[in-house]
Order: structure tokens, then sequence, then C-alpha cells
């Protein structure tokens, strides 16, 4: 009897797509294998076919230079060190767009147990020609570790009033951080739209 179980799994592996059941291992010895690939036959597999995958791409939208005064500490949390780097100013530039980062805007920082940080900043952009863009940039950051290179990737929503700007507002935004110190006290940010 376990052997026919064995070569029924082993059939039931063999003829399932390697796309649909990459986690199909996990599944083997635990005599769910049969029942979830006959499962997978069902209509969701079919809708997966029809349906190609289309991959996100992205296009430069600007680069933010952001000038930062010195970190405020807030203080522990249950979740890690609270922190606050207010954002004195700075420029950006892209393809259609420049202009200067305002003063007012901050990153507030969770540093948190593993080393790893989880960065909001909320700042607004002026364009050359005085319209005002307001930025939400949430970003994780982890540090290298054990070869794994350093991580720095960001969520932005982008608010933009109606007119020659309002492009902003439909798309989805993400980017990149990374410091200028010990040369200045700012960050570079490039931000991509999904299209």
């Amino acid at each position: 009897m376990t052997q026919e179980l064995s070569d029924t799994r082993q059939k039931d592996t063999a003829s399932m797509p390697r796309r649909r059941w990459l986690g199909a291992g996990v599944l083997a010895g635990t005599g769910l294998m049969a029942t979830s690939a006959r499962a997978a036959a069902g209509p969701s597999t079919a809708t997966t076919d029809r349906v190609p995958m289309a991959l996100p791409r992205t296009e430069f939208v600007y680069e933010a230079v952001c000038d930062l005064e010195p970190t405020l500490d807030l203080g522990q949390s249950p979740w890690g060190e609270r922190r606050m780097v207010p954002i004195a100013g700075g420029s950006f530039e892209g393809p259609g767009l420049k202009g200067k980062v305002l003063p007012g805007g901050a990153d507030r920082q969770l540093i948190r147990r593993d080393g790893a940080r989880s960065l909001d900043a909320v700042y607004e952009l002026q364009t050359h020609d005085g319209v005002i863009i307001s930025v939400r940039n949430k970003v994780l950051v982890r540090p290298p570790k054990d070869g794994v290179a350093r991580y720095a990737f960001s969520t932005l929503e982008i608010v933009a009033p109606e007119g020659r700007y309002g492009w902003l507002n439909d798309h989805v935004h993400v980017g990149t951080l990374d410091s200028l110190r010990p040369e200045r006290a700012a960050v570079v940010i490039r931000v991509f739209r999904l299209v």
C-alpha cells in the first residue's frame, strides 16, 4: 500500500507543470500531494494559463537630494529606537520637472531590533514654476550582512495638483535611497514609476 501511494505521488508530481508546483516538494510525504494536484487542475489553473504574467517595468521620474538637520532621538519603543531627521531643503530634477525640496519635512525612523531601519519621510517639493507636490516616502533599509549587499528600497505616495504635473498621480512609484555622508549631510533619492 505504501509503495502504491508513493508511485501515485511520483506520477502526479511528474504530470504537473513545473511553474504551477514549485512548492510540490513541501507537500511530498504529507499525503496531500495527490489531492492538491487534482485541485490545481481546476478552473484557477486554466485562468492562470490564459492570463500572461506581465512583469512591471520602471521609468525614471526624478532624483532628489535632501539636506538633513541633526537627528533627534525620540526614545525606545517596544519595536526599537525611534528617531526623527528634519529635512532642511534640497533640490530635485527629472525629465519634465525640477525644483527644490522645501524645508519643514521630516523622516521618522524606527531602528528595529534586528538592525534594519524603517523610514517614513513626509515632505514637499516645489517645482521651478511654483507648483507644490507632496511626497510620502516609506523606505526599508537593511545593512550589509553575511555577504548580502545593503538593501534600501522604497514606495512613494506622490500627490500633485491637477494640471501640468497631474501625471504623477497616475502611477505607482518606487525608489532607492543612498547617503551622501560624510561629504554632505544629505541623502539622494531616485524615483521610478512602474509602467
